[in-house]
């Protein structure tokens, strides 16, 4: 009796555990883009870059999500240029309006009866996140360009590869894509990221203002554990 007892409890504590991520379903998500980045050297050259990523819902429109990222930024005065070959990771938090204009508290019924442009204004986002980038800088600057930035009090790393803080600010849109119970099973994203750095070192140039880049991106998400 005890074991049989027993055995109740522990799947009982199981389905807690199971019906507790359909409750918080999780996402992951792969996209592309182009960068520009903000540097000393005003000419900036778009580049490629790409990303993964792993978002939890708090909510159906609040989610807490890491985020790796790999591209590169490029930058020239014609005479002088630079390429920078980087890594990146944050964790992020983002705000969906959808977390204002729910009105009623069944998410089901939410998510089934209203219109398609509510739904996507519901998905419109902003986020902030914390996090590292790392750089591999291949710079190429005359010699009179280098005495030139002297001059006017900036410098010329000596290491020109590094470990930075960057906080990455994040503003787009889902297209949510087959509907279950807690949200889309799949959905579309366009994204806009800037991301902040904590130095002044992605080209090359350190003159005393911090360094960013954008980076546009179009992507495609996938809801895990979601009930059907």
């Amino acid at each position: 009796m005890r074991k049989r007892l027993l055995s109740i409890g522990i799947l009982c504590c199981i389905t807690e555990i199971v019906m507790a991520q359909f409750s918080r379903p999780v996402s992951i998500g792969l996209g592309v883009g182009g960068t520009s980045a903000s540097t000393d050297l005003a000419n900036t050259q778009f580049k490629f870059a790409y990303y993964a990523e792993v978002d939890g819902l708090l909510t159906p429109f609040i989610s807490v999500g890491i985020r790796g990222e790999k591209g590169s930024l490029s930058g020239t005065d014609f005479a002088n240029s630079f390429s920078n070959s980087y890594y990146t990771g944050n964790l992020n938090v983002k705000l969906r309006l959808g977390q204002f204009f729910a009105h009623s508290r069944d998410y089901n019924w939410y998510s089934l009866w209203t219109s398609s442009a509510y739904r996507l204004l519901s998905n419109t986002y902003i986020g902030v996140g914390g996090g590292l980038l790392k750089n591999k800088l291949a710079p190429h600057f005359a010699l009179n360009y280098i005495e030139s930035i002297q001059q006017k009090g900036g410098e010329m790393p000596q290491n020109y590869d590094g470990i930075y803080l960057v906080v990455p600010i994040n503003i787009g849109f889902d297209v949510p894509i087959g509907t279950t119970l807690y949200g889309p099973r799949w959905a579309l994203n366009v994204n806009y990221q800037h991301t902040l750095t904590m130095d002044d070192n992605l080209d090359g140039i350190v003159q005393g203002e911090k360094d960013h880049y954008g980076f546009v991106s179009v992507g495609v998400k996938y809801g895990l554990f979601n009930r059907q």
